[in-house]
């Protein structure tokens, strides 16, 4: 028995010797050889693509699982017409010019639910009079705006056609650094384009972007066509939507931003049960708190180090201000979530419902307590028309 396997090991080896060899020196006797229009060619097996199943490492199952959902959408404005366009000496003189062409636009969307609900951008139809969208498999429909959120720079679209493909939402909250995702939109109209990277970061703020930022920062390619697009994790799910990019040229430099999708779901959820997202607000001006301000405020230096926001002024008769908050105190956590700058207590306070008491967590003199607050509604800045 020891005698029959001693041969067979070392007829194993070998065999396994040979096929290096060839393999190192002659890899074509390894390969099928065949006839191409009398030129000798010699082809590769069959790759587990053609064989129905994704080759290690590959997207395509994520890819495919997430694209049928991704739209692109084209949108088209009225040309503004000069006030003195219909004035004849106006006509005699400059002709038709007074008349521009009208304006189009183009951009992404991702299809969230079997009715028809759209998730895109804000600024992609922002002044939109006409908007058209394109599914993947190639029909097209007229979308209604259901509602808008530009502090998010998100909107709600919908159209009416049946047996649409929907995307799966995934939970962004548990995205990290260094996370494989793909995007998924249509740069430039060239088409629907998947491009692959990691997440890069977490939680951008103070980027001048929207009111409210919390972005996912990656380096899949995001180009101009891309906004409200998909960004999507290695199974397919919708981790954020495609919203911006840093760029000295106008193309992808490596660094895109996208809005988590636990946003979209609640600026969904507010639009599309109430006609609008509503925040909570309590009137007061807070400023990242630093040595200076810790000095101006006589606050020991280990408050810095300590982090929060500090409160620099108290709108009167506010919320606030009823609870008993004072121009110098420092807020850690609102509702027991932990607030370092002033953007991510905006974020906090605005997610609070209004008239529902929520607690504050301030340091006062030294000393940490908390204060119930009652939220009010946060009101939408007015456009200067």
């Amino acid at each position: 028995m020891k005698r029959t396997w001693l041969l067979f090991s070392q007829t194993v080896t070998i065999l396994l010797a040979a096929y290096f060899v060839v393999a190192t020196l002659k890899p074509q006797w390894l390969h099928q050889s065949t006839s191409l229009g009398g030129v000798s060619i010699i082809e590769a097996p069959a790759s587990s693509a053609a064989r129905g199943t994704a080759p290690a490492g590959s997207f395509s199952v994520a890819a495919k699982a997430a694209s049928a959902a991704v739209i692109s959408i084209n949108t088209s404005k009225a040309a503004a017409k000069n006030p003195n366009a219909d004035d004849p000496w106006f006509k005699f003189f400059f002709g038709d010019q007074g008349r521009s062409e009208p304006q189009g636009g183009l951009g992404s969307g991702v299809i969230i639910s079997s009715a028809g609900y759209i998730l895109t951008n804000n600024h992609v139809v922002e002044g939109a009079d006409e908007i058209e969208v394109i599914l993947n498999d190639t029909r097209k429909a007229k979308a209604q705006v259901i509602g808008t959120d530009p502090d998010t720079d998100l909107a709600i679209l919908k159209i009416d056609l049946d047996k649409l493909p929907v995307i799966v939402l995934g939970n962004s909250d548990a995205l990290q650094v260094g996370d494989p995702v793909l995007a998924i939109g249509n740069p430039f109209g060239v088409g629907q384009t998947v491009t692959g990277g990691i997440v890069s970061a977490l939680g951008r703020n103070q980027l001048g972007i929207n009111t409210f930022e919390n972005f996912i920062q990656t380096d899949a390619a995001i180009n101009p066509g891309n906004s409200g697009g998909a960004l999507v994790d290695v199974n397919g799910n919708l981790m954020g939507i495609n919203t911006a990019i840093y760029s000295r040229s106008g193309g992808s430099m490596g660094i895109g931003f996208a809005i988590p999708v636990s946003t979209a779901k609640q600026v969904l959820e507010g639009i599309v049960k109430d006609g609008q997202v509503t925040r909570g607000w309590i009137g007061v001006e807070p400023q990242d708190l630093n040595a200076e301000l810790a000095e101006t405020f006589n606050l020991k230096p280990g408050a810095v180090k300590a982090g929060g926001v500090i409160i620099t002024g108290v709108l009167q008769n506010g919320p606030a201000a009823q609870a008993g908050i004072q121009p110098g105190d420092v807020i850690t956590a609102v509702n027991g979530q932990a607030v370092g700058n002033v953007s991510q207590l905006l974020t906090a306070v605005a997610a609070l419902k209004p008239g529902t008491p929520a607690p504050l967590t301030v340091l006062r003199a030294e000393k940490t307590s908390e204060i119930a607050v009652t939220p009010g509604k946060r009101q939408r800045p007015k456009v200067q028309r």
